[in-house]
């Protein structure tokens, strides 16, 4: 029997696949965006990342690969939310038998609440950065804006350093899960690759969290400047 593509996209496998492969391009998205970001460990006064964050809200490229971004961080969200909706309708009675903790690591079970601080954390990072920087493009003639100096101004206030280290620790643990777990929906996480996409996944998580946690601390701290 044919399934339709509306079947499919709705079906549980479907909604998995659309998770992994959405979680891989954000997993790609988030290389390009801790290495222009990384920028600024230059201590340079921001000069080369005010160069590249320029280059990257005025090339059309970018701009257009912003658009599939949003999507694509759209259709991770809510597909995701389906999944947890649907595993957790199917628990009504609960592990009568085997123990969730014993089955499971607890941020495993936790990926919707992980999420779900992401998502928040995204929010504000969305209107602290995103919003003003475009707000100059259509709304004040396109000035060559200082985003370093943005970056300082949010991080000279303890609390949105608090609230960005909180994010980046969901951030840490939707990532450690998710990324071998993406590898795994797509049957890619067996046999002998399995060692190397745990390590991957491993180096990854760890690599992107700290350089995304150092930024807020040492903007704080003074030490970039």
């Amino acid at each position: 029997m044919n399934m339709t593509w509306k079947q499919f996209f709705t079906s549980s496998i479907g909604k998995k696949l659309v998770v992994a492969f959405t979680g891989l391009f954000l997993v790609l998205f988030l290389i390009v965006h801790v290495t222009i970001n990384s920028m600024i460990f230059l201590n340079d006064g921001g000069a080369e990342f005010n160069v590249v964050a320029h280059f990257m809200s005025h090339n059309i490229i970018v701009r257009l690969l912003e658009v599939g971004l949003f999507a694509g961080l759209i259709l991770h969200i809510v597909q995701a939310y389906l999944i947890t909706a649907q595993n957790q309708s199917k628990r009504k009675v609960g592990y009568a038998v085997n123990a969730a903790s014993t089955n499971s690591t607890w941020y495993s079970r936790s990926m919707a609440v992980l999420g779900s601080l992401v998502l928040i954390f995204l929010v504000v990072h969305l209107a602290n950065f995103w919003l003003p920087a475009r707000a100059d493009i259509y709304l004040h003639g396109d000035p060559q804006t200082d985003s370093f100096a943005d970056m300082k101004a949010v991080f000279s206030l303890w609390y949105y350093v608090v609230i960005y280290l909180l994010g980046v620790f969901a951030l840490f643990w939707h990532l450690f899960h998710g990324f071998q777990s993406a590898f795994q929906t797509l049957g890619v996480r067996t046999g002998r690759y399995a060692p190397l996409i745990i390590g991957l996944g491993m180096a990854y998580t760890f690599i992107v969290s700290i350089l995304f946690a150092l930024m807020p601390i040492l903007i704080y701290a003074k030490v970039l400047q």
